[in-house]
């Protein structure tokens, strides 16, 4: 099973610049898309009649949004506040969270679609929206370990969890993204058990980066944070058999300032 995941920047956006031609050629049989920005019948007519779709659009006209693509049917799809409780229906936390469960010849797995806020370290407000959805997941992730085997919960988590995983680290210790509180809920998934599979997979070495500014030459010189994510299970990590990130070619070639996050499982 291969499964993809990236932040899109407006799905509108990205298939006029050529996201068409990458899930072509990606041949996933799972995408999650973050930043989708577009009403629910928008995702579904531009990705066409090949995928089945299950997406939370928020209630913030234009912004957030996640979906779920799947080769073959979803069950049991559950949005926002449905999994993350009432504390989740601020029209912040909205357009962030969607979880379905797809089969495979192993099981079914649970797949979970999140955008975390980006926060912004000068604006208390956006902080504090960002650290209470960060405790609405971790109590999420909890539930859903206790409640399935495998699950993978991925998407564009804005939070760069160690020295390797950002450029310019150093330069960055105060920004939102990179902030010690932020990394700590990182550090805190792991130790219950969920796997980063990226990480696991590329080793203690810088990147790769799934994230370059727009601006100026960050793309170019490799200047990238990593904070898009796929955290497993431990059962479901074992099946792991390549992780890569489907960085473009050059910059003119890009169709989000983001890069996907692809991962095959063998189930």
């Amino acid at each position: 099973m291969r499964i993809a995941s990236v932040n899109v920047n407006g799905v509108r956006a990205a298939m006029r610049k050529g996201m068409g031609d990458w899930l072509d050629q990606v041949q996933a049989d799972v995408v999650c898309l973050q930043e989708v920005r577009a009403p629910q019948d928008l995702v579904a007519g531009q990705l066409g009649e090949t995928w089945h779709v299950a997406d939370h659009i928020s209630e913030q006209k234009g912004r957030n949004g996640v979906a779920i693509l799947s080769r073959e049917p979803l069950t049991d799809i559950v949005l926002g506040a449905e999994a993350l409780g009432s504390d989740a229906t601020a029209a912040t936390h909205t357009g962030r969270w969607v979880e379905a469960t797809v089969p495979s010849p192993a099981g079914d797995v649970r797949v979970v679609s999140v955008y975390v806020h980006s926060g912004n370290a000068e604006d208390p407000v956006k902080m504090a929206d960002k650290y209470a959805f960060l405790e609405l997941m971790t109590a999420r992730l909890d539930a859903l370990a206790e409640t399935y085997e495998r699950v993978v919960v991925m998407g564009d988590i804005n939070i760069a969890h160690g020295n390797n995983d950002i450029k310019n680290w150093k330069g960055n210790l105060k920004s939102s993204g990179f902030l010690p509180e932020e990394r700590a809920y990182v550090t805190r998934w792991l130790e219950a058990g969920w796997v980063d599979v990226h990480r696991v997979h590329a080793g203690d070495q810088p990147g790769p980066y799934t994230w370059w500014s727009m601006r100026g030459k960050a793309f170019d010189n490799d200047a990238g944070w990593r904070i898009d994510y796929q955290l497993a299970t431990k059962a479901l990590a074992a099946a792991v058999t390549d992780v890569r990130v489907d960085r473009a070619a050059d910059y003119a070639s890009r169709w989000s300032d983001h890069a996907p996050l692809v991962v095959d499982y063998t189930l």
